[in-house]
């Protein structure tokens, strides 16, 4: 048996999995009941005992030869007294399926210099994309990250700026959400594997446009997990050193939840996270599901917190603002919780902002309402104005998200009308939806196809109807102009980038709410949006404007020129008279078509 097959020692490199560098590779492992590991691979024909592993402190194996190349297979053989089990490297950053063997990787990419940094908070616009789906060609074949690459000018022309994408490690299968990682450091090669990622990062910040990584930490699997009993030691049947092994495992998702006590594990998803920023250039993570990662059963109703779990993410969270204070981080907590986003210096863990349940979830009940007197405007003004620990950037609002549109819920047009989702007041609703995600205080995002109205519910098995663009490209060029008005493009409309909203108007009656949306530095520069949510035609109708107001028309979402089936009642700029409305000494009148929103500058 030989410890190292070279004649004289090397030094161990610093990390974990297989470390190649200066020719030699260094494989690192943590397994603290192991009795004896082995690397078996294409370097020694698979042959065991021929490449073994010395204990270190803590439970980790360290062993170094020169035989091991970048781009050759391999695997453990652990030993725990009498049991073998072939497994996987957990820091793997390739491997050839979900259920093959493990690649020697260096993720050495040539980025040519690139230094992209996130557009600023308070300007982005997110879209949400499946990369398996997004511009899928095929029946018989997912998409990949080159088929993105694809569309990128095409998200660039729509004024997105950041791409959320659903998860891309490695996961069982070939056709998946991506919310069952088997391998969380190796990227699905179905879509492209460290390559391909490595090629669509670099373009879209070529391109002006940032990736955001979607990262999943509340569970593992359940299938191809290697993971699972990795050195052979576990109670209660459980899954071993990597997990939890009592009730704590359960999840939703399967009895896979991370042991979040075990510093090894933290360490883990820590040393995780960082690798999307310092080996891929990722601009930010969302972290899905959370509330799992803080509660036993993900805070609903009487539960108990995890601490553990709330200490990782906070350290996870400290450490990315430290050293990379650009990086947003991104919770799914969907509690409403201010501790969530809430600084970790007063007590908080600390993520940038969260997705907002207080938006997403009223907003889509007022527009999928059928008739309008059972239509709660109110809920609306409560969405609009809501925020965590006194910032608007606090939450990522939205009406359309993997989630929102499938388990048995659909997209917005379809849940108006199902079976007729591009029924005029589908449309006309659907779209009072976009606008008020664009207008809003807070982080617009969107999911893919949104910007057409696409239709349906989301399956991982089923590319986007990009015909619909043939005879919807209005609603398109509608869905630009209005990501136009909120990314920062419009000078005069920069109040919707601003942590300030105002309520001027708000008639439960009517069904008509009218904010304004002002920036601090830019006072001269308010922007006025008047929202219809009733399918009544409004003439001369009047709001509360300042003696100084004289507000230009930029956008009427009920314009045919968007769309064929949108109104025809004239709309223009407010016509002004010293008449006291909404404790204003000054009136507008206007025309406001049913269903319509109309967005005014000075």
């Amino acid at each position: 048996m030989n410890t190292f097959a070279i004649d004289t020692p090397i030094s161990p490199s610093n990390g974990m999995g297989s470390i190649y560098t200066n020719g030699c590779t260094t494989f690192r492992v943590w397994a603290p009941n192991a009795t004896q590991i082995c690397v078996i691979g294409e370097f020694n024909n698979w042959q065991n005992n021929e490449l073994s592993l010395t204990p270190e402190e803590n439970g980790y194996w360290v062993g170094t030869t020169d035989k091991a190349k970048e781009g050759q297979q391999y695997k453990y053989v652990i030993t725990n007294e009498a049991q073998n089990f072939c497994k996987n490297d957990p820091y793997a950053f390739e491997v050839t399926n979900s259920d093959g063997n493990s690649v020697i990787r260096t993720l050495d990419f040539d980025w040519e210099g690139d230094d992209f940094k996130i557009a600023d908070w308070n300007k982005l616009v997110i879209y949400e994309l499946h990369v398996g789906t997004f511009n899928r060609k095929n029946s018989n074949e997912v998409s990949t990250f080159n088929d993105v690459v694809e569309k990128l000018d095409y998200l660039k022309s729509l004024g997105i700026n950041a791409i959320e994408l659903m998860p891309v490690t490695e996961f069982a299968g070939g056709i998946s959400w991506g919310y069952n990682p088997a391998h969380p450091f190796a990227i699905e090669q179905n879509y492209g594997g460290p390559d391909g990622l490595f090629k669509l990062v670099k373009t879209a910040h070529q391109k002006g446009i940032a990736i955001i990584m979607d990262v999943v930490y509340n569970h593992l699997g359940p299938s191809d997990v290697d993971l699972w009993q990795f050195d052979g030691w576990q109670e209660n049947n459980k899954g071993g050193i990597y997990f939890y092994n009592d009730h704590r495992s359960e999840t939703p998702w399967g009895s896979t939840r991370p042991d979040y006590g075990r510093p090894e594990v933290r360490q883990y998803f820590r040393d995780n996270a960082l690798m999307w920023i310092e080996k891929y250039h990722c601009d930010g993570l969302r972290m899905d599901a959370t509330s799992y990662i803080r509660y036993e059963g993900g805070g609903l109703g009487y539960d108990t917190e995890l601490i553990e779990g709330i200490i990782m993410m906070r350290d996870i969270n400290r450490e990315i603002q430290q050293k990379y204070p650009h990086i947003i981080t991104i919770a799914e907590d969907l509690k409403g919780a201010d501790i969530v986003t809430k600084k970790i210096k007063d007590g908080g863990i600390g993520y940038s902002t969260q997705w907002d349940m207080k938006f997403v979830h009223p907003v889509r009940e007022v527009l999928t309402t059928v008739n309008d007197e059972n239509r709660d405007v109110q809920k609306i003004v409560d969405a609009l104005t809501f925020k965590y620990n006194l910032d608007v950037f606090n939450r990522v609002i939205y009406t359309e998200s993997h989630d929102e549109v499938a388990n048995g819920k659909a997209r917005v047009p379809e849940e108006i009308r199902p079976g007729d989702a591009e029924n005029m007041f589908a449309k006309k609703r659907a779209v009072l939806g976009l606008v008020l995600v664009m207008t809003t205080p807070g982080i617009p995002m969107i999911f893919q196809g949104q910007e057409f109205l696409e239709d349906g519910y989301f399956k991982d098995n089923e590319q986007l109807h990009w015909d619909k663009l043939n005879h919807l490209s209005g609603i398109l060029q509608l869905s630009k102009d209005l990501i136009a008005l909120r990314n920062g493009s419009v000078e005069n409309a920069l109040g919707l980038t601003s942590q300030q909203i105002e309520i001027v108007h708000f008639n439960q009656e009517n069904k008509i709410v009218a904010y304004k949306r002002t920036l601090r530095s830019e006072p001269a520069h308010p922007v006025l949006i008047i929202l219809n949510f009733c399918n009544k035609d409004y003439e001369h109708y009047g709001i509360g404007i300042s003696e100084e107001a004289n507000y230009k028309l930029i956008f009427n979402s009920s314009w045919k020129g968007y769309d064929k089936d949108f109104s025809d009642v004239e709309v223009n700029s407010p016509e002004k008279a010293a008449q006291e409305t909404d404790e204003k000494p000054f009136t507008g009148f206007m025309n406001i078509p049913a269903y319509a929103a109309l967005i005014y500058t000075l």
